[in-house]
């Protein structure tokens, strides 16, 4: 029996990871939660069945003997708790993004390697019906030179936790959601090499308004970007284009998904279809239907079950999560510079 632990009882604690290793109780012991606020750590007890509740990681790892924990924090926060479980010996599955910055996402990578833990990150969309089709089939599409990644809201700015706030986050819909869209396209690619990198961001929404789609916010407390634009160059040459808001005057209240163009057929991800042109007319060579599936709980599952001896080739490792943040450190020092960053 595994022990398993919480970093964090926020709401995607409350959610996502306190149900999924509750409904494995025959191998997982939930063994306690941890959160600054310790009334909210002791109330996260009483609603999940974790057992005991520590103000601090330091709190936890004097107390327990623990065998996986998730980190759950705001993001400020993932490198230092993710540091001090792996030093103790407990594999982690850490939320996105990585961390604040890539020196910290490759501290993580490098303690995971000294101490020989799993460092796993909850990248979901890896795990959808959609993206396990185009990965089976996207040689299909020849030497693919094109990609689009977009993870757009009109006004989808969050209204609860930290979201709008730097400091704890690091950034806005970037390192919130585009941050999925670049990692599904990059894991598809098998994470080819990126040589430049180029951004434009913007905040003309978030401090003028404040209410949307997802409650209420403080304009005065927005300090993130609410959009980006970014372009990826590949070393092979091809080219990536980003866009990613939490507020942009566009007609559909969402748009989620990606492009790839190649010189033999195309694809998109959300909906899942490969496709070629013949004579002019359309040609469907493979798609999946939309298919409602808790991505996350596979996540888990598989860092579960890694952490069991039973490895995925879809969870993102400790070195995949460094690349994601390396790019997303670039971009994000491309807008403020106003210039190409080279890698």
């Amino acid at each position: 029996m595994k022990r398993v632990a919480i970093i964090g009882a926020g709401q995607v604690a409350r959610t996502v990871h306190a149900p999924y290793y509750g409904s494995r109780r025959d191998e997982l012991e939930l063994a306690a939660v941890v959160d600054a606020d310790q009334a909210r750590a002791e109330d996260f007890c009483r609603q999940t069945g974790f057992g005991r509740a520590y103000a601090s990681v330091d709190q936890l790892l004097e107390h327990e003997d623990i065998a996986l924990a998730s980190v759950c924090t705001p993001n400020r926060f993932h490198c230092e708790a993710t540091l001090s479980l792996l030093d103790a010996g407990v594999n982690v599955l850490c939320e996105k993004p990585p961390a604040m910055t890539a020196d910290q996402a490759g501290q993580m990578l490098t303690k995971s390697v000294e101490r020989g833990c799993l460092l796993a990150y909850d990248f979901q969309h890896r795990f959808s019906d959609e993206a396990q089709l185009l990965k089976r089939h996207l040689s299909k599409l020849g030497g693919i030179y094109y990609v689009e990644a977009v993870a757009l809201r009109r006004c989808g700015v969050p209204g609860w936790g930290d979201f709008i706030d730097q400091r704890l986050q690091g950034g806005g819909p970037l390192i919130d959601l585009g941050i999925h869209m670049l990692d599904a396209a990059l894991h598809l690619l098998g994470f080819p090499t990126v040589s430049q990198v180029e951004a434009v961001s913007f905040r003309q929404i978030g401090p003028k308004k404040s209410q949307g789609a997802f409650g209420r916010w403080d304009p005065a407390r927005f300090s993130v970007e609410d959009s980006l634009f970014g372009a990826l160059r590949f070393g092979d040459g091809g080219l990536m284009r980003l866009s990613t808001s939490f507020a942009l005057n566009i007609r559909p209240a969402n748009q989620l998904g990606l492009l790839f163009c190649g010189d033999q057929a195309g694809a998109t991800l959300y909906p899942a279809e490969i496709f070629r042109d013949v004579a002019g007319e359309l040609e469907i060579l493979d798609s999946v239907p939309p298919t409602p599936t808790d991505n996350h709980a596979r996540c888990l599952a598989a860092f579960v079950n890694a952490a069991l001896g039973r490895p995925s080739d879809v969870l993102a490792t400790a070195q995949q999560g460094y690349e994601v943040q390396r790019i997303i450190d670039a971009l994000y020092r491309s807008a403020e510079a106003e210039q190409p960053i080279t890698l």
